[in-house]
Order: structure tokens, then C-alpha cells, then sequence
């Protein structure tokens, strides 16, 4: 007599779904002569500023947010780059902003959200060895978008070419 065998059922996956609001963030990409500047975290990590784009509110609004201290603040151009990432449960939507290039002094005059982190300018090849690849591909992106005068699109780690008109504005 054969002995009895039991299949493991098979679960189908559920699909990525939307099931909460999408995360919207403003990332800041801020020329500084030959240099960008960037935020230097507690743990000594270096990322560029980013912050929350609350319900209603325009991506200027955000990005002024991020950076303070400034009597006139920064002068923002235009979006540079759009990014998301379908998480499980949500899309994560990053806004990236160009500032209008500015001087070292202005910078070191600026302080970021979060009085633990400090804002520095490095040279954008120095700054690109150290930061994570998610945000290598946004100031790479962002940089190149900002010479040619079109935004970009990246989805999920991937440059998508340029955003339709109707996202750009």
C-alpha cells in the first residue's frame, strides 16, 4: 500500500495593492558653485534634505520647511525629478527641487528641520562615493534634468526618461 502523500496548498499572492494614501516627500538639490550641499544625519550619515509634503500644501511650501534660518530664503527653479516605489501597502512618491545655485556663506547660514543634523557643501563627486544609491540616482538624475531643462522619472530605482508635461507643472 503507497503511503499517503499531502500537497502543500498554494497560496496565491496578494497583488501590490494601494491600501493606505501615498507618502509624498520633497527631496532639495541645491547647487553651491562647483559643490552641493547636504545634510550630515546624527549617526553620521550623508543624505540630501528631505522632508513630508502634507495634504494640500505645494512642493515650495515643503521644501522651505526643510531649511530655515534664511531672511529670504531659498529661490527654487523647478522639480528636477519625480521618484516612486510601490511598497506593499503604499506608494512612495519623492519630489525632487532644485534651488538656484547660491554661495557657500548662504549655505552655512541655513539650518536644517531637525537641530541634531547639520548642513554642509561637499564636492558632488565627494558627495556621490558617500551617499546611498537611492539618493546617488536622484542627484545624478536631478543634476542632468537641471543642464538640459527637462525633469525626469524615476520608478523604482529605474530612469524612466522625461515627465509628461502634465506632471511637470
Amino acid at each position: 500500500m503507497p503511503a499517503a502523500t499531502a500537497t502543500s496548498p498554494v497560496r496565491p499572492r496578494a497583488a501590490y495593492e494601494n491600501w493606505r494614501p501615498p507618502v509624498i516627500g520633497v527631496a532639495l538639490l541645491v547647487p553651491v558653485g562647483p559643490g552641493l550641499s547636504r545634510r550630515r544625519r546624527p549617526a553620521g550619515t550623508l543624505m540630501l534634505p528631505v522632508g513630508g509634503v502634507y495634504n494640500g500644501k505645494a512642493l515650495e511650501e515643503a521644501a522651505h520647511r526643510l531649511l530655515s534660518r534664511l531672511a529670504d530664503g531659498l529661490q527654487f527653479l523647478r522639480r528636477v525629478a519625480v521618484g516612486w516605489v510601490q511598497t506593499r501597502r503604499r506608494k512612495v512618491i519623492t519630489h525632487v527641487q532644485a534651488a538656484a545655485p547660491t554661495t557657500v556663506a548662504t549655505v552655512e547660514e541655513l539650518a536644517y528641520r531637525d537641530p541634531r543634523a547639520t548642513v554642509r557643501v561637499l564636492p558632488t563627486l565627494q558627495l556621490l562615493d558617500q551617499v546611498w544609491p537611492t539618493a546617488r540616482i536622484r542627484i545624478l538624475v536631478g543634476l542632468q534634468a537641471l543642464a538640459i531643462g527637462e525633469a525626469a522619472c524615476i520608478e523604482a530605482g529605474v530612469v524612466q526618461g522625461a515627465l509628461p508635461l502634465d506632471l511637470v507643472a
